[in-house]
């Protein structure tokens, strides 16, 4: 059996799994987060189809990503959850999925589908099977920690990396995943942050015309903006693939959850990243 191996555990979160909780405890208080420690409603998960997280260090992204978290406990447990990330590394081929194996982080072991991986293989070309552009990634991992919080090992996943994020890529790669992963249990997590290193003004008035289009769930508007506006938010594509794939699964709009900054945690707004957390309901 494949077994990954956290690459960032000590790094962009805490290595220990008690100081692990104590840290995503703390980014879900937050003054910049929900406030509050979610209850997971007791049930099979409902009514959403699509999150938006960002992925930096818990310390300045994580009370961000905390409120997307709060939002999805609100609506149950998810059987399987598609995380679509950027490839940071330059490691792999273009669409990268991992098929089988455990990922392990401090809280324990994930499981990955490998029925709905390959159903998804089988209905897109675009994707190979390549653990090498997995190795060292932080953008899917970072998620997991927040997940197994909330839901333990109750829940199963599947792991795909994309350095090839151009509107043709992004829209097949959603249109694959949509027609295997339909279940009401299922769900497609896009990992991304916003603008990097911009001051503060100029980020959020950037960041702010891609979070309208978002929420009209209009993938060639998201790509003009980005085109025009410059903006260098990493994992473009696998926004452009959630919206894609919730359009698919009959959504109308996206939600914005929560905007912030880097500059609202360190204090310097000369040069931040901007992050948000967006919900696509049903």
């Amino acid at each position: 059996m494949k077994v990954r191996k956290p690459a960032q555990a000590g790094f962009f979160y805490s290595g220990n799994a008690d100081a692990l909780k104590r840290e995503i405890e703390g980014c879900f208080k937050h003054r910049l987060g929900p406030k509050e420690i979610p209850k997971v409603v007791d049930k099979e998960m409902l009514g959403i189809v699509g999150l938006i997280c960002p992925h930096a260090g818990y310390a300045y992204s994580g009370p961000v990503a905390a409120t997307a978290y709060s939002e999805l406990a609100r609506h149950g447990r998810p059987t399987t959850i598609v995380i679509v990330g950027p490839n940071h590394t330059g490691r792999g081929s273009g669409v990268s999925l991992m098929n089988e194996g455990v990922w392990v982080t401090p809280l324990g072991e994930v499981k990955i589908d490998s029925n709905l991986a390959n159903s998804i293989l089988k209905s897109a070309s675009i994707i190979d099977v390549d653990v090498e552009a997995h190795t060292y990634e932080h953008s899917i991992e970072v998620q997991l920690p927040f997940l197994q919080y909330l839901y333990g090992s109750n829940f199963t996943f599947v792991p795909i990396c994309m350095m090839m994020q151009d509107l043709e890529t992004s829209r097949e790669l959603g249109e694959a995943i949509s027609k295997v992963a339909n279940e009401p249990t299922h769900l497609l997590l896009a990992s991304s942050d916003m603008t990097h290193y911009e001051p503060h003004e100029v980020a959020v008035f950037k960041d702010m015309k891609v979070i309208q289009a978002i929420q009209r769930l209009d993938e060639q508007l998201i790509e003009d903006i980005v085109e025009s506006e410059m903006v260098s938010a990493c994992g473009v594509g696998p926004i452009i693939s959630v919206v894609v794939y919730s359009k698919r699964r009959g959504a109308s709009e996206a939600k914005l959850l929560s905007y912030r900054t880097s500059g609202e945690i360190s204090g310097d707004y000369q040069s931040v990243v901007g992050y948000a957390s967006m919900v696509i309901p049903l």
